[in-house]
């Protein structure tokens, strides 16, 4: 394992993930539960789910697009999610 590079997607994925909305999801769900643990565990549980999904997909298309590429393609699509967010939260 190489530890660079497990270090630095711990920070990146962090830093990420603070006050972000799954995170501000689970501070809800504790809220209102008297099941702390659980909601722990179910938090956890969907984490580890999704990156084992990204990890498998990113690993599989990383062989058929160059990185640079799907770097590209991720800007691009957040700035285009960002701005449907922002455009469609006006109407309401």
């Amino acid at each position: 394992m190489e530890l660079k590079v497990l270090l630095t997607t711990f920070g990146m994925i962090f830093l990420a993930e603070l006050g972000d909305k799954t995170q501000l999801a689970t501070f809800a769900f504790a809220a209102e539960s008297k099941s702390r643990l659980a909601v722990f565990i179910g938090s956890a549980g969907a984490l580890v789910l999704t990156s084992l999904l990204a990890v498998v997909l990113g690993s599989g298309v990383g062989r058929l697009v160059p990185a640079n590429y799907i770097k590209t393609g991720a800007g691009v699509l957040f700035v285009l999610l960002g701005l449907w967010m922002i455009l469609s939260a006006g109407g309401k």
